[in-house]
């Protein structure tokens, strides 16, 4: 791959490229499509990531959201591998719930290992995240890859050497002896890092300026809801993350821990992810899914796996408030890695949330607005 370009005084967003991006991204973590689910989240874990690309023979299978992703040998251009989809750790975690509703911990927990074993092939597009697997050209805008982005697109690839070397934007079949993955947060970590000129004004407005940054419709769990709960409220609802809130609040007994209800109003005191999934091993996991995922929290940061990163140690939550600028906001979701920030009031209330695709959005829209000005 060519060096990263450097930017000079005078270059702003507008002209930087995707390519500008990627010069300290790391090589693919991938795994084979007969992997077994047990060994693909043992490959999340080890290498602190919460989504894969999966890759089979090429000519064998058709392609996530029908696109023909190949890794193809630099030298003599025979196809080595065809990307068929992508899977996530809340795509593993939704499978481990399964459609069941019994109440038998051993069950679950016997039931476990069987799941585990079967191959990474047999739940690629049980839900959107995973057929949303995309390339960028090098040679895209920032601007039109943050177009993509802020429609809910989370991660893509990054073809080293494309043989479509003009094309631009998102592209169903491409070609190359090697990829890397850009995701949402790489593209706020180089805007915060850069702080470019024509950024400056908007990274100063605060959460309750921005129209439609932040979404008020939050569902939440309660601080009694089990871990396997949780994760099924997830899979039926397509959320990656859900606000815990404290139950004391709640209509006594009437309100059920098994379910999402609206947060909105109710006093924030933890988030459940799937990223908190990195740091767990299978069997580690079998101990937890009848925790609550309140204490689940507390319990994977402070796994052996997680020391030294920005989550290890006790739960903290990570909020902001509506007068909380933009730029405060993009920080804290880097600094800590999370993938959205809970926006609350000054007594500890959820009010709502803003996700990076909120962000991306945001921002290019009001990059659009300057550019017509």
């Amino acid at each position: 791959m060519q060096p990263t370009a450097k930017r000079t005084e005078t270059q702003g967003v507008v002209e930087m490229k995707v390519k500008d991006l990627m010069g300290d991204k790391r090589r693919l973590v991938e795994v084979p499509y007969t992997a077994s689910l047990a060994q693909t989240m043992n490959v999340l874990v080890a290498n602190h990531v919460v989504a894969v690309p999966v890759a089979a023979p090429p000519g064998h299978w058709i392609g996530a959201g029908g696109s023909m992703i190949m890794e193809s040998d630099k030298l003599t251009g025979a196809l080595r591998k065809h990307y068929i989809g992508m899977v996530t750790m809340l795509d593993i975690l939704a499978h481990i719930a399964g459609d069941d509703h019994h109440d038998n911990e051993d069950c679950d927990l016997l039931d476990l290992d069987r799941k585990m074993a079967v191959p990474v092939s047999s739940i690629i597009g049980h839900n959107v995240e995973g057929l949303s697997l995309w390339t960028l050209n090098p040679n895209t805008s920032i601007l039109d890859c943050m177009e993509i982005f802020s429609k809910g697109i989370h991660r893509a690839l990054v073809p080293l050497d494309g043989q479509v070397e003009e094309a631009v934007g998102v592209e169903l079949v491409e070609s190359a002896s090697s990829y890397r993955m850009l995701t949402q947060m790489d593209v706020l970590r180089f805007l915060i890092r850069e702080k470019m000129r024509e950024i400056e004004g908007i990274l100063k407005r605060s959460v309750k300026e921005m129209e439609g940054i932040m979404n008020e419709n939050v569902m939440a769990i309660t601080d009694k809801t089990k871990v396997i709960e949780a994760i099924k409220c997830m899979k039926s609802s397509f959320l990656n993350a859900v606000p815990i809130v404290g139950s004391t609040q709640l209509n006594g007994d009437q309100q059920s821990h098994a379910q999402l209800f609206t947060g909105r109003g109710k006093k924030l005191v933890g988030t459940f992810s799937a990223t908190d999934l990195r740091g767990c091993q299978l069997a580690t996991l079998q101990s937890w899914l009848h925790q609550t995922a309140l204490d689940f929290t507390d319990a994977v940061r402070k796994s052996p796996l997680f020391e030294g990163t920005a989550i290890a140690g006790v739960r903290e939550l990570v909020t902001c408030r509506p007068e909380s600028s933009l730029e405060e906001v993009m920080e804290k979701v880097v600094s800590k890695h999370v993938h959205r920030i809970w926006v609350t009031d000054e007594h500890g209330l959820l009010l709502g949330l803003v996700s990076l695709s909120d962000m991306i959005r945001a921002i290019r829209l009001s990059l659009l607005s300057q550019l017509q000005t």
